[in-house]
């Protein structure tokens, strides 16, 4: 959505008729998502049809949902009757059981024919987000009639710029842009033209990977073929747009250890963002316990140094820094594909360079500080403990996704409070530890 939507100067049926009329779909939609649920549908009732289809398409599918509450069947029916394959598609699965019956039976037989076959395939992998709204050509047309068929084909596809090529079987043999044809001698055969054995993926493709080989191959489209090779639909460049912003965003969800949710922070409920919170920071608590168990441990030293509790929260907070950041790393560049498993050794080897680095710049600047407080035995012993810790923290942290992913895990969670808890477990055993051998010494 817009963060700034529009909104009509006034409500006067003169002001709201140029509103409507001046507005781009995606900012009416925006500007309807504010509004109580009653007043959008009365806002959304006063388009016309095409309008109305192209603005509640542009909703987000829980904005969607809820007005398809309010909204009379028959009206709905048209409405999603003129939306995009995938789009119905989406919407379909948001609704309950009932409303679902309500919705399929009044409206076209192909329509719901098509909506029922899109909703069998599984969430999050291409079938679940491809359109079954593209252009198909024969090979053995000329450019002329490519152009031709094209332009019958032109309104119930979601692009024309990319056709693709099929045998009588309905088999994926090439792609042909519209580029090409337009150039192409009239009398040129559009299998003279065409790129064989296009980039494709299939119907069980995860949806990251199918948005991954768009982003690649610089594609405004990709087919979606199954197991015998049939072209069963495309996922157009803004479907994998929205595909990566959903990833995202729950990448940053899991990195924050909130288990995922797909509802936006404006309309998430209090019960939802608790339950999805708690559970982790409850197991967090668990491990910040050995933390504890580690200071109970070594309370006589403390007592006997307590100068030393001065450097404890920077010195298990610089090993916890230093973890996240490794790990943020490393989770972003095994998403993207950057890194794979098989680069795990050389990268902890150049990580092992880095941290002994940085374990030392930040060992001299904590050392005068040790001098100032506690004199010479704990400077070197801060000094010391920051350069294994923060050593650790990060060889922890670049570890962590990759053993993550050995084990079929999200390589998202090795981020943040984990790696700062495990961090800080060890770093106050590791402290204590240096402090013990030096001090008593």
């Amino acid at each position: 959505m817009s963060d700034t939507p529009l909104s009509p100067p006034d409500e006067t049926p003169e002001a709201l008729d140029q509103f409507y009329r001046q507005s781009r779909p995606i900012d009416l939609a925006s500007w309807l998502s504010q509004l109580p649920v009653d007043q959008a549908w009365h806002h959304l009732a006063a388009l016309p049809l095409p309008r109305q289809a192209q603005t509640f398409g542009a909703l987000p599918v829980n904005d969607q949902t809820a007005l398809a509450a309010v909204i009379p069947t028959p009206d709905l029916s048209a409405i999603v009757a003129l939306m995009s394959a995938d789009d119905r598609v989406d919407l379909f699965q948001s609704l309950g059981p009932i409303a679902q019956k309500r919705l399929i039976e009044t409206l076209p037989p192909e329509v719901s024919r098509d909506i029922e076959q899109l909703a069998l395939y599984a969430e999050e992998t291409a079938g679940a987000i491809m359109t079954s709204d593209y252009a198909v050509l024969d090979a053995a047309m000329t450019a002329q009639e490519a152009i031709g068929a094209l332009r019958g084909q032109a309104s119930s596809s979601e692009t024309i710029y990319r056709s693709y090529v099929v045998d009588q079987m309905g088999r994926l043999i090439g792609s042909v842009r519209l580029h090409s044809l337009i150039l192409a001698e009239q009398d040129a055969q559009v299998c003279d033209l065409m790129e064989h054995d296009p980039v494709s993926v299939s119907i069980d493709t995860d949806q990251e990977e199918v948005a991954q080989r768009i982003a690649r191959y610089d594609l405004l489209a990709i087919p979606v073929i199954d197991d015998a090779a049939r072209l069963v639909g495309i996922v157009t460049h803004d479907d994998a747009s929205d595909v990566m912003q959903a990833e995202a965003t729950e990448d940053f969800q899991k990195i924050s250890h909130v288990l995922p949710f797909k509802q936006n922070m404006r309309q998430a409920g209090i019960g939802m963002l608790y339950s999805r919170r708690i559970i982790w920071l409850a197991l967090l608590v668990v491990g910040n316990l050995f933390s504890g168990a580690g200071i109970a441990h070594f309370e006589d030293m403390i007592l006997a140094y307590v100068s030393l509790v001065f450097f404890l929260p920077l010195l298990i907070d610089s090993s916890g820094n230093a973890g996240s950041q490794s790990a943020t790393l490393m989770v972003r560049a095994l998403a993207t594909g950057d890194v794979q498993m098989k680069d795990w050794r050389a990268l902890l080897l150049r990580e092992l360079a880095v941290a002994a680095a940085l374990g030392a710049t930040m060992a001299a600047v904590v050392f005068p500080i040790g001098a100032w407080r506690g004199g010479t035995d704990v400077a070197v012993t801060v000094g010391l403990t920051m350069f294994v810790v923060v050593m650790i923290g990060s060889l922890v942290g670049m570890s962590l996704p990759f053993l993550l992913s050995r084990l079929r895990l999200d390589p998202a969670t090795a981020s943040g409070p984990l790696v700062t808890t495990i961090s800080d477990a060890t770093g106050v055993v590791i402290y204590f530890s240096i402090a013990t051998l030096i001090l008593q010494l």
